[in-house]
């Protein structure tokens, strides 16, 4: 008994210790996410409210539905033909590729644009040039919807506007509006029905057969891209301006608006026509050759 007697309050002490160490560790594993819970958590810590999901690359979708998809051992052989581009004397190469420089480098973004009218057949043209550019296993997945009606463009511009309010509002934050402070920029897109033309460029996230069958497009988001940097030297070189817009959040309703499949995603909107007369640019300076080429 007086062993017992002494014995107790160890075993008291012992017990309490231990109901003390789970009750600690119980709420430790509260407060440690799962792997899931993790992932998730740095999912929505990575999330960036500029980041345009509608422009998402999705170009591995192929492994959803496979029977949807085109089987790549049904497309025929290619045929290859001989190829024998111009080639220019060195001075001459020398004085072509000074004067594109040139010519390139009057180019500005310009968002005051003349409702002065364009020639369609120089538009044409200078999408024909798009055209041009490399693609993914040739897939070209890019579509221009050239928009001239009046009405649409006004349109355009409300659905623009009013997401553009809530971006600089809400989405962009402080730094990015204050960054965009200097080149006189918010969300009133005047140019959007001034200009005789809207260009918007979609990508294509797949292909569609007449068959109905699905077809891959690869790098189409990179594809597009290239085709633009060729859209943009396409106007410069016939004189024309434009400001590369990429409407935050409104490539949806754009894409409804013009009746566009779902499979295509707005990449970038460009008003296009000539300056107006009292446009102005910011003064800006471009990088230096050493500032921008690295030879190895």
């Amino acid at each position: 008994m007086v062993l017992l007697s002494v014995l107790t309050p160890v075993l008291a002490l012992i017990l309490c210790l231990v109901l003390g160490f789970v009750l600690v560790k119980s709420r430790l594993t509260e407060a440690t996410p799962t792997s899931t819970e993790k992932s998730k958590g740095a999912a929505k810590g990575d999330f960036r409210p500029w980041v345009d999901q509608d422009l998402q690359d999705d170009t591995e979708v192929a492994a959803e539905g496979e029977d949807d998809w085109v089987d790549s051992s049904e497309v025929e052989d290619l045929a290859h033909v001989p190829y024998s581009p111009p080639r220019y004397p060195e001075e001459v190469m020398r004085q072509r590729s000074k004067d594109f420089y040139t010519l390139m480098n009057q180019r500005r973004s310009v968002r005051f644009i003349s409702s002065e009218p364009v020639p369609r057949e120089v538009i044409d043209n200078v999408i024909l040039t798009a055209g041009t550019a490399p693609s993914g296993a040739h897939t070209e997945p890019w579509t221009f919807v050239v928009v001239s009606d009046q009405e649409t463009k006004s349109q355009i511009r409300g659905i623009v506007e009013e997401e553009e309010e809530v971006n600089y509002r809400q989405r962009m934050g402080d730094k990015w509006v204050h960054d965009l402070a200097k080149f006189r920029t918010n969300w009133i897109k005047e140019y959007l029905d001034a200009a005789p033309y809207l260009i918007l460029i979609f990508k294509q996230t797949h292909g569609i057969l007449p068959n109905g069958k699905k077809k891959t497009h690869y790098y189409n988001e990179i594809s597009v891209s290239i085709s633009c940097g060729i859209l943009l030297a396409a106007l410069q070189n016939v004189g024309l301006v434009t400001v590369t817009s990429t409407p935050l959040n409104c490539g949806p309703q754009l894409r409804l608006l013009l009746k566009r499949p779902a499979n295509e995603k707005l990449l970038l909107l460009l008003p296009v026509g000539y300056p107006a007369t009292d446009a102005t640019v910011p003064d800006l300076k471009r990088k230096s050759l050493n500032d921008i080429m690295v030879h190895i």
